[in-house]
């Protein structure tokens, strides 16, 4: 077709030619037509039953549709995220190897063919590594990796590669030591995070208004947290609600990007907002977790109405992730209105129900097991966490150290008044209350001295002072045995590839 009527029949007929053009259509066995494309769509509303039923009858109509397998993964994908249930967790991870298995009889010509496997290998990763199935995941991330970039080499111009691509560059680039970290390193894989990071945000500044537009709304959830949870960029809020603008309003995975990123990101009123104003209705995927985020945030505001959520997310949650936390809130919300006794209710609770596969759980387990925190602490603490930053520091304004009887009450009143401070923009002051951290909290357990010397090495770098960023980078990393040691590490060696080491 010449380029003049090319264009004239985007111009008059843009949706048509949306399902003429792109790439998918080429080859009729990976045929990402109007009805998987319509699918797709809906996975990412969260309209998991509807997306069902049109993949349904997508098989009913061309059996030999190998972007159905692809479809059925990413609604098997989601569904676990929502519900964060290990039984379907261990239920559905016997569907992977029958779906590769359909898809690899296939055209190995399409650029869907490697695609579509990497996509799988993918997601079965990083659901295997939040139930600690690492070297299952190692070697699916290795897998996936090798796919992506055989068919980068087969298709140069096919754009989605990018995204898998990006994702797993960053993954690797920040990942702490630990058991999967080493799963990796003895496959020879390594990551660069600012080449992904670089590819994703290109994918989300290209993608609309190009023939992948379809494939917009996934590059930007992943890329959201990765800005937000794994790299921890400043920009991270603003990069998130630009690109999700363009999202409809229709897709509540939309408003868990924008609501998780506003309350991880000190915007907690405009979390709370979103979350109040979400879709609701039979034709969502039930994603009892929002309930938990708006406890949460409500909490962080001191609003103890949070108790409604924390006990509706307790009821309504299937899964084994955040029932500690959830507890843990729980308690803490008793604590500050002065029933001590629910407080040992609340925190016994935590001790013996849930699992501790995630972070937060792990966290919470080590917080119950703790002293009970110090009111004034906890109160600042919470303001803090939701970006209200001059109430917490009128919480701690008449409070010195030496108010503090423990070493970890004394390590903790100079962390939180060190990230008071720096929030405020006042670098100096945060300096010396981050030392004070250090001092008292080294060879303690709780993350506060490693945390303050992570801290001081970011503000080091940003003073181009590189000697001492290294320093406080190298002492963070050379701090064992505390809570968080896995994520503050990985930001340290990466903060130490930023000063030049």
């Amino acid at each position: 077709m010449p380029a003049k009527s090319r264009v004239i029949l985007l111009l008059k007929y843009p949706i048509i030619c949306l399902f003429i053009f792109l790439p998918c259509t080429v080859h009729a066995n990976f045929d990402f037509n109007a009805n998987c494309l319509k699918a797709y769509q809906l996975i990412f509303e969260l309209k998991l039953n509807a997306a069902r039923q049109l993949i349904v009858t997508e098989k009913r109509a061309h059996p030999k549709n190998a972007i159905v397998p692809l479809l059925e993964n990413y609604v098997d994908y989601f569904y676990l995220i929502t519900t964060e249930s290990k039984d379907d967790f261990e239920r559905l991870k016997e569907e992977k190897s029958k779906r590769l298995d359909l898809i690899e009889d296939e055209d190995s010509n399409s650029p869907y063919y490697l695609y579509a496997q990497a996509e799988i290998n993918l997601q079965w990763a990083l659901l295997r590594s939040r139930y600690g199935e690492y070297f299952t995941a190692a070697r699916e991330i290795k897998k996936a990796s090798s796919e992506l970039q055989e068919n980068s080499k087969k298709y140069p111009g096919f754009r989605l590669n990018a995204k898998g691509i990006g994702l797993i560059n960053v993954f690797l680039g920040n990942l702490p030591d630990g058991l999967l970290k080493t799963a990796l390193s003895a496959f020879g894989i390594k990551g660069d995070v600012q080449k992904g990071i670089a590819m994703l945000d290109n994918l989300a500044q290209g993608l609309p208004r190009s023939t992948y537009e379809p494939f917009y709304e996934e590059v930007v959830f992943y890329y959201s947290f990765v800005l937000s949870d794994i790299v921890h960029a400043p920009d991270a809020y603003a990069k998130t609600m630009k690109y999700t603008a363009r999202i409809a309003d229709s897709s509540l995975l939309k408003a868990y990007l924008q609501a998780y990123v506003c309350a991880r990101n000190a915007h907690n009123d405009e979390a709370i907002a979103i979350l109040a104003n979400r879709p609701t209705g039979d034709a969502y995927q039930p994603f009892p977790y929002l309930e938990l985020l708006m406890g949460t945030a409500k909490l962080n505001k001191l609003d103890y109405s949070a108790t409604v959520n924390f006990k509706k997310f307790l009821a309504l949650n299937k899964g084994c992730n955040y029932i500690k936390d959830a507890n843990l809130h729980l308690s803490w919300v008793a604590l500050l209105n002065g029933d001590t006794g629910a407080y040992k209710a609340y925190t016994a609770k935590v001790k013996a129900e849930g699992y501790t596969y995630g972070e937060r759980d792990k966290q919470a387990m080590n917080e119950a097991l703790a002293p009970t925190p110090n009111h004034n602490l906890l109160t600042a603490r919470l303001l803090f966490d939701g970006g209200y930053f001059n109430k917490a520091a009128a919480i701690l304004a008449d409070e010195r150290v030496n108010s503090f009887s423990s070493m970890k009450d004394k390590a903790e009143f100079c962390y939180r008044s060190g990230r008071i401070a720096e929030a405020l923009d006042k670098d100096d002051t945060a300096l010396v209350d981050y030392q004070g951290a250090v001092n008292y909290g080294k060879g303690l357990k709780y993350y506060y001295a490693a945390n303050s010397a992570l801290n001081m090495g970011k503000i080091y770098a940003r003073k181009k002072s590189s000697a001492k960023a290294k320093a406080y980078f190298n002492q963070a990393i050379n701090m064992k045995d505390h809570e968080y040691a896995n994520s503050i590490e990985a930001q340290a060696k990466d903060g130490l590839k930023h000063v030049g080491n």
